[in-house]
């Protein structure tokens, strides 16, 4: 066995990082068939979430497989390969297994217990399977981690430990209050109708909104989620069951009229661009309250949809007026408007005198009237000072403003009347809807922040024995499965000798009868396994050791066994798992 898995997640990359680096479905086949087709690698699979990239493959070079598996990572990201090696994490062989298991349970995801990631382990597997990259080590792999996962959540109580990332996200856009009694009532609107999709969906309508409208670009499948919806949760199944929901299904055309109707906002879509952007969202909250959504900073910051284009280049944002110069000791008419110290000559001939004087304006003190040393030059006197306030500039990035605001009442935030979630990655939501009045945005990058203190549940640690004792269990048995192609050929190759022998008794007793050949080939068939059977059932335990790798090689070498009909045993248990259909 020799897997190797490289890949990023939000433990090892930022959002934004994320965000970028995320894979297309068509990106996804792409990089599986490309994998394949690279000399390290016999086998491979992707698992691509909101949260993580995953490249898994069947190499028989380890730092060979490294690097094609980061190149071709990079490649079909967008990202460079030096952006994106400062982020990535390598796990080899019994270390691979053990971080899939740890994700199948839950234990690697951003909401701690969540079991939405067996779905996407499970689509991982389907999708190698039909491209046919997936062979004997990943379809095990993949299967047994399906079924840790289970156990996992069937035996623990890893579930009470976080939830599905849907739900963490609907808390968070409750803030505090009960999410049933938050959302009952509500109209939903989801965008999308992939997996993410229906799980928000089907979440919301557990929760009791009054109505979900599916928005998709392949209107059949809105359709089709929108059907599912209203026969699982359109109807009251029990007594003083309150779930009665209304769905149906809209071309994504009308997502805007459907944003003014809405109370949450649900994206989760495949989408490369925004799908709404802050300008959509101010004017949903304008057609929902009839007043401009401002924000409550400038007033109209809620509708920019593009950053100024010194902020897009990485330049400095200019600074706001900051209040009255009343009283300032400095001269502020030779000084231009938006002033900001950047270096060393914006501060010369500023002696140490009048910045101290400066200093304690701006601290709300008294200003000092301190006169200069007589016969120093305040320049030349303040040379020190000059430069120590030049390098933090350039350190800062700007020296603390010199001008004292006047106070400021603080506006208030109106009340929410639109939530938003965004689910997707890349985000399907600009991050500048945020801003606008009447807004309360939750997207991957907040739900991380808000996820990082999370408690763990007592359940994890038992959850982590499990993953450890499947993961013994796991590579006990590719090392048994390791030598059975060997044995398989010292079968066959006893059961040739057997057929030469007894071809070669027929040529000395050509007068055998069928049924005494027939009794002398079954007695010889036997001898031939009983002695074999003891030494090959204690070979495959003795492999399934730790280090038990060269069992096989002494088999082959005692036996005087063919390497090529070996390897033709292994080709055809490979072959045949590679043909096999999703599971």
């Amino acid at each position: 066995m020799s897997l190797l898995v490289v890949g990023l997640s939000h433990r090892s990359a930022p959002v934004s990082v994320l965000e970028r680096a995320s894979l297309s479905a068509d990106a996804q086949l792409k990089l599986l068939q490309d994998t394949v087709a690279a000399e390290p690698a016999t086998e491979a699979a992707v698992l691509a979430t909101c949260n993580r990239i995953e490249l898994y493959a069947d190499v028989d070079k380890f730092h060979a497989g490294v690097a094609e598996l980061s190149t071709l990572l990079a490649q079909h990201s967008g990202l460079g390969l030096e952006e994106l090696t400062p982020h990535l994490y390598v796990h080899y062989e019994d270390r691979a297994v053990h971080h899939l298991f740890s994700v199948a349970c839950g234990l690697d995801s951003m909401v701690v217990g969540e079991g939405q990631i067996l779905g996407q382990i499970k689509d991982s597997l389907a999708r190698a399977q039909e491209l046919h990259t997936a062979g004997r080590l990943l379809n095990d792999l993949f299967q047994q981690a399906l079924r840790v996962g289970k156990r996992a959540h069937s035996e623990t109580g890893i579930d009470r430990a976080g939830q599905s990332l849907v739900t963490f996200g609907l808390e968070q856009l409750a803030a505090g209050a009960d999410v049933q009694q938050w959302a009952r009532g509500k109209k939903a609107l989801v965008i999308g109708a992939g997996s993410m999709s229906s799980l928000a969906a089907a979440t919301l309508a557990r929760a009791g909104v009054a109505e979900i409208v599916v928005a998709n670009r392949t209107f059949e499948r809105a359709e089709r989620l929108a059907l599912l919806l209203e026969e699982q949760y359109g109807q009251r199944p029990t007594e003083g069951d309150d779930t009665d929901v209304l769905a149906r299904a809209v071309p994504m055309d009308s997502v805007p009229l459907e944003l003014t109707r809405a109370d949450v906002a649900v994206s989760c879509t495949g989408a490369t661009g925004l799908v709404l952007t802050a300008g959509a969202v101010a004017e949903a909250v304008e057609g929902r309250t009839g007043a401009p959504a401002a924000a409550p900073d400038d007033g109209r910051a809620a509708v920019h949809t593009a950053a100024p284009a010194a902020v897009r280049e990485g330049g400095e944002t200019p600074l706001p007026s900051t209040g009255t110069d009343e009283n300032c000791p400095l001269d502020l008419s030779s000084v231009q408007s938006g002033f900001s110290v950047m270096g060393e000559a914006a501060v010369a001939g500023m002696d140490a005198a009048t910045l101290e004087q400066h200093g304690a304006w701006a601290a709300g003190g008294a200003v000092v009237d301190r006169p200069r040393e007589s016969g120093r030059p305040g320049a030349e006197a303040d040379a020190e000072l000059i430069t120590a306030l030049a390098a933090t500039a350039t350190r800062v990035g700007r020296v603390p403003e010199r001008r004292r605001p006047e106070p400021v009442a603080e506006v208030p935030r109106p009340r929410p009347v639109l939530f938003l979630l965004d689910l997707a990655m890349p985000r399907d939501i600009d991050g500048a809807a945020h801003r606008v009045a009447g807004v309360r945005l939750v997207d991957i990058e907040s739900l991380a922040d808000a996820s990082a203190d999370a408690p763990m549940a007592s359940d994890v640690d038992l959850v982590r024995r499990i993953v450890a004792d499947e993961v013994a269990a796991f590579g006990a048995a590719q090392r048994a499965a390791h030598i059975t192609p060997t044995v398989v050929a010292l079968r066959s190759m006893a059961a040739d000798v057997v057929a030469g022998e007894i071809a070669r008794l027929e040529g000395r007793l050509p007068g055998l009868d069928d049924k005494h050949r027939a009794e002398i080939t079954q007695t010889v068939k036997r001898v031939v396994d009983k002695l074999l059977h003891a030494p090959t059932v204690r070979v495959k335990q003795l492999a399934a050791e730790p280090g038990g790798a060269g069992y096989a090689d002494a088999l082959r070498t005692l036996f005087d066994l063919d390497q090529e009909t070996v390897a033709s045993v292994s080709r055809a248990e490979n072959s045949t798992e590679k043909n096999r259909g999703p599971a």
